[in-house]
């Protein structure tokens, strides 16, 4: 496995940090494949609740693609709208971490995930029309639907870019804060996650997930709501509540 893409876990809290600073964290085959490895192994691990998408050093989150492997033609848009679809679509919360500025398809990674933190200072371009790509229909869908049309106007069709308070204001961004502050908001915002009861966090994301796609599945959403009011965590949840206490949650 590349060292290029780091995870590690502690406690219910796992952590996916794009490892390549002196590239700006761009990302290229191996980084693209060594994500999809690593979210596998997120999906068939019972104690991560929450999961951190972060890069490594303090100036960029993800430069995008990288432009020497796209040039050469090594990797194109069905690799990165499978990373995409993959973090999507987990059953966990993701939390995007980002530490600094966001390029291109670190942009879209963004928005595949549930939450998003960033700091002062940094800065969003998706600077496709720049260098004469079109970007991705499964890209330009998640930038409509995470940010609006008009957003995604001006983030493709103009390459705008977007201070941190700008990215805020649109809604990129769930939180900023100081860069002093990063590490332990980050920290904060997943332990917070971790500790709720995880049978009805999944249950609601895999609701809100319906709903971004169009249509509720009536009968599967019914049984979701059924099998956590049956379950363990929220008769643990009730208890806590009349004991004055914080739950201990354990999902069945």
């Amino acid at each position: 496995m590349t060292d290029t893409i780091l995870y590690s876990r502690v406690g219910h809290i796992g952590r996916l940090t794009i490892n390549t600073p002196e590239r700006h964290n761009a990302l290229g085959l191996e980084q693209l494949l060594g994500i999809q490895e690593y979210l596998n192994a997120v999906s068939a691990d019972p104690q991560v609740r929450v999961l951190i998408l972060t890069g490594a050093g303090e100036k960029t989150f993800c430069a995008g693609a990288s432009l020497q492997e796209l040039g050469a033609g090594e990797i194109g848009g069905d690799c990165f709208r499978t990373t995409a679809d993959q973090l999507a679509s987990l059953s966990i919360p993701t939390i995007c971490a980002l530490n600094g500025n966001v390029f291109g398809a670190g942009v879209e990674l963004a928005l595949s995930c549930d939450f998003r933190l960033g700091v002062e200072g940094s800065r969003m371009r998706v600077p496709a029309a720049a260098i004469g790509i079109c970007y991705p229909p499964s890209g330009v869908q998640r930038l409509v639907q995470g940010l609006g049309v008009n957003f995604a106007r001006r983030i493709l069709l103009a390459a705008e870019e977007f201070d941190a308070r700008a990215m805020l204001e649109m809604g990129f961004l769930d939180h900023l804060v100081l860069p002093s502050r990063f590490g332990e908001a980050t920290e904060e915002l997943a332990t917070k996650i971790a500790t709720l009861a995880p049978l009805a966090v999944r249950s609601m994301k895999n609701i809100l997930s319906q709903v971004l796609a169009g249509s509720i599945r009536e009968d599967e959403s019914r049984e979701l709501a059924e099998m956590c009011a049956e379950s363990a965590d929220f008769r643990e949840g009730l208890a806590a509540q009349r004991e004055k206490r914080q739950p201990r949650f354990s999902a069945t």
